[in-house]
């Protein structure tokens, strides 16, 4: 073999991640089907927006061509080059290991609304499993390496719709979808089946798991796991009186990020608690924006693989929770993004057990207002959504190893 052939062998194929990247969303599922093949993937952390270093092999460019991404063969000159490049600035390295087992938390019934993370994983071909509370309670959890929950209402609410939608078709066929899982699996309420969910959610986490979550599955996750002593919910929708003690019942201690908030009791109010901060976000109208914090990519890999991205600002979104008051957050919650000169806090994570989670608020990173009703954004009108993005990044982040390793 003569070292021309060895040199075309040793080659790499680069995606840049950064401005020049002609469809970030579909990147993502470049890496993961390398992955999913045995391939090793290198997540070049803060190198042009994020770059992926992949095998120059005749399926990763033929992939790329098909998906409309960006790639450029690399020889080992270039290599030696990024290299370079990498050790003598804050970047790193990554190693991508394996395709991580996906699942998205999802009831059987069709919602009058679209999962962002669901949009995501189509758009970019990766696969999914879906599953809901008979999977979840019977332990299949922990048959996925990372889990999605998006808008289910983990207080037993059913998303404190009732003011506005309890005459709706799909919002009748909700509550009798969850009463009677409820009755099928041996709870008294939707309110204690939630509950049982979201502990065994959280046994999941602590066992190692990486869990993401966005609008209501965020705030209302942590308020199930602080009521689990009282009753918080009003008896329109769970049949018992609120417990008149109940602040003084509520448990911090068991909750994942918040601390310290007060429970919305007004069944016929949009809201579940002080945590969320959607009225300070109207206020401030669409051409609001959220900052991305700068990770170091040596020191703090884990973080700086959660926020890679070509730009460093992006659109506010809306959600039932848009995002999180800072005053509630736990100590040791480390912060993503924030909507600065604000209280808002958008994009947190934090450690529990062996594993972790991440919270994302809002809904639709490229529909400021989205809807009851509204389409599904259509992605691929929005390719290089840094929105999107967030969402991605962390459907690769169980796929690194333990301790990424330095250039």
């Amino acid at each position: 073999m003569n070292v021309l052939m060895v040199l075309v062998m040793m080659s790499k194929l680069l995606i840049p991640m950064d401005l020049s990247q002609t469809n970030h969303l579909r990147a993502y599922g470049i890496a993961f089907h390398a992955l999913e093949r045995g391939e090793k993937v290198e997540w070049l952390l803060n190198y042009q927006g994020g770059s992926f270093l992949l095998d120059d092999s005749r399926k990763n460019v033929e992939e790329c061509l098909l998906a409309g991404v960006k790639a450029m063969e690399v020889d080992v000159g270039a290599e030696a080059l990024i290299r370079a490049v990498i050790e003598e600035s804050n970047m790193n390295a990554v190693i991508l290991e394996k395709a991580p087992k996906i699942a998205v938390y999802v009831p059987p019934a069709a919602d009058p609304w679209d999962d962002a993370v669901r949009l995501a994983l189509d758009y970019a071909e990766i696969p999914y499993d879906m599953l809901w509370d008979p999977e979840v309670l019977a332990g299949e959890l922990g048959e996925y390496d990372w889990v999605h929950l998006h808008h289910e209402d983990f207080t037993g609410q059913y998303g404190k719709f009732y003011y506005s939608y309890r005459n709706a078709d799909w919002y009748k066929e909700q509550v009798s979808l969850n009463e009677n899982t409820a009755d099928k699996l041996g709870f008294a309420s939707v309110r204690e089946l939630k509950l049982a969910v979201a502990r065994e959610i959280k046994r999941y986490v602590v066992g190692g798991g990486f869990l993401f979550a966005m609008c209501s599955a965020t705030d209302t996750y942590d308020i199930a796991l602080a009521a689990a002593g009282t009753d918080v919910v009003h008896q329109i929708f769970d049949g018992t009186g609120i417990d008149k003690d109940w602040l003084g019942k509520l448990d911090y201690s068991a909750t994942f990020a918040f601390e310290n908030f007060k429970v919305e009791m007004d069944p016929y109010r949009y809201e579940h608690s002080d945590i969320d901060v959607t009225e300070g976000a109207v206020g401030r109208g669409e051409d609001a924006v959220f900052a991305l914090f700068d990770f170091s990519a040596r020191f703090d890999p884990v973080p700086c693989m959660l926020v890679q991205n070509h730009v460093a600002l992006c659109k506010e979104f809306l959600g039932q929770n848009t995002g999180f008051n800072r005053s509630f957050l736990k100590s040791d919650v480390l912060v993503l993004a924030e909507v600065r000169g604000s209280e808002e806090v958008k994009y947190i994570h934090g450690n529990r057990g062996e594993g972790s989670f991440t919270f994302l608020g809002g809904h639709d990173p490229e529909d400021f207002a989205h809807r009851i009703g509204d389409p599904p954004t259509n992605l691929a009108l929005y390719r290089n959504s840094p929105g999107y993005r967030l969402i991605l990044n962390n459907v690769l982040f169980p796929a690194a190893e333990k301790k990424p390793l330095k250039t």
